[in-house]
């Protein structure tokens, strides 16, 4: 790739950390946002980068505002894909049976990674949301604030499920653990 040429919002491929977008430009580097392996500095020049959508095409260094705004994008545009989280080893290939009180109905058994799976997603749609809430030019600041409080406890809610996760810092955080 030609050096100073690519902006913030490409959306690039690298062999070794797979899709990402270009989400800072620095003079003799990329701050690229990779779905599996977070934001890493990358040379301008790497060869192990290939570009899939160009976005921005600049020699200039972007602000710090103007990066908001792009990360505020990028985030829109690939809303749709999360992040990959794994199940604690202990409970993998484990299985959720839910036993009703009335003995005359049947248990259900339930794969614990599918559960897992859609415990993330959740936690995964509230994050949308909220970058949605905090994105939204018509809600004035108090309103974004209310509704925040809402999603708080949601994700207060969720921590009974922080068993399951594998990382500690993947784990649901609520009110008393936000540190406010």
């Amino acid at each position: 790739m030609d050096q100073l040429t690519l902006g913030i919002g490409t959306r690039l491929q690298h062999t070794q950390f797979g899709p990402g977008v270009i989400v800072g430009v620095r003079y003799a580097h990329y701050l690229i946002s990779f779905i599996h392996h977070g934001v890493k500095e990358i040379n301008k020049n790497d060869s192990h980068l290939d570009e899939i959508i160009p976005e921005n095409v600049t020699e200039e260094i972007e602000t710090h505002s103007e990066t908001e705004a792009s990360l505020l994008a990028i985030l829109r545009l690939w809303g749709g894909l999360s992040e990959v989280v794994p199940l604690g080893d202990k409970w993998k290939g484990g299985t959720i049976v839910l036993q009703p009180g009335d003995k005359s109905v049947k248990s259900k058994e339930v794969p614990i990674d599918v559960f897992f799976h859609k415990i993330v997603m959740a936690r995964d749609r509230l994050r949308v949301l909220e970058q949605q809430i905090n994105g939204h030019k018509g809600l004035s600041d108090e309103e974004k604030v209310n509704l925040q409080q809402y999603i708080t406890r949601i994700y207060g809610s969720f921590t009974t499920f922080n068993v399951l996760f594998k990382n500690k810092e993947q784990w649901f955080v609520g009110e008393k653990g936000s540190g406010e």
